[in-house]
């Protein structure tokens, strides 16, 4: 085999060997974990490909609740004091006095130990339902989308991924606004990481709420996309997928618009019709 290509933060590269072809060099998908910490207490370890940590981070405290909104975010920084294999590894959200002391002393209260969080899953250990609805604001109804544009989405968001399209081992998150503009595409191993960052990116920009966009996954919409959507103030998610009896339940719950299934020119609706201009 010729030498290796150096690895990337997003992509590692592997020997391999395929029907018909042989021996060669490919690129697989980097996953390595993050430990989020909170005003230097640890709170999470998710498994994520590397890039973009300050808006996964951002995200995350968002769409857990730990913050009431960004202000309350004083600065995301890299942790450096750490062993040197989890240097990259380590980031911490500072928060503003006022939310420092609410938060330090709502975690005294609790048996506190870091949750450890699979790319597979983004809310495992989660309250009930309800309690994480409650922090999230009603949608708007707002403007409607034609079906066209709906149906343009997954081909523009696949222009974007870039690292998938070099491993084919990445999920995305896209936002779209109802003219078909992506706002920002982000990758990663785990459908919710992708979608924290994007998240992250509309928090750290003092964007938030995201109204008037269109959220689209690669993967499947479970309960957890649905969630940090509605708290991202998102009306329509539409995945290439299918959503989860939960997320269709959210969804009711939120008035938000959720599609399933989007591929080529055919897609499903599995809650708020309205939003979408002359469904046939």
């Amino acid at each position: 085999m010729s030498k290796k290509a150096p690895t990337s933060a997003r992509s590692t590269p592997v020997d391999v060997w395929k029907l018909g072809r042989g021996e060669f060099e490919d690129r697989v998908a980097t996953e390595e974990p993050l430990e989020i910490r909170l005003d230097g207490r640890a709170l999470a370890v998710t498994l994520r490909t590397p890039g973009d940590d300050e808006e996964l981070a951002a995200g995350f405290v968002v769409t857990e609740g730990l913050v009431s909104s960004v202000d309350e975010i004083d600065r995301i920084v890299a942790v450096a004091d750490v062993a040197p294999s989890s240097r990259g590894n380590v980031v911490d959200v500072r928060l503003v006095p006022d939310a420092a002391r609410r938060v330090s002393a709502a975690q005294s209260k609790l048996a506190h130990r870091p949750s450890f969080i699979t790319s597979a899953c983004g809310v495992c250990g989660r309250g009930t339902i309800d309690a994480v609805a409650r922090r999230a604001a009603p949608l708007p109804d707002g403007r409607r989308v034609a079906v066209s544009r709906i149906t343009e989405l997954p081909d523009r968001l696949r222009e974007a991924q870039a690292v998938f399209a070099e491993t084919g081992g990445l999920h995305a998150a896209g936002l779209f606004d109802f003219e078909g503009t992506l706002l920002v595409a982000r990758e990663d191993v785990g459908r919710h990481n992708a979608v924290d960052k994007v998240v992250g990116y509309g928090a750290l920009g003092r964007a938030l709420p995201f109204s008037n966009t269109v959220l689209v996954v690669s993967g499947r919409a479970g309960f957890e996309i649905v969630l940090k959507a509605w708290i991202a103030g998102i009306p329509i998610v539409a995945s290439v997928s299918a959503p989860s009896q939960l997320a269709v339940h959210m969804a009711e719950e939120a008035d938000m618009t959720l599609i399933g299934f989007l591929r080529g020119q055919s897609f499903t609706i599995y809650n708020g019709r309205h939003r979408i201009l002359d469904p046939s």
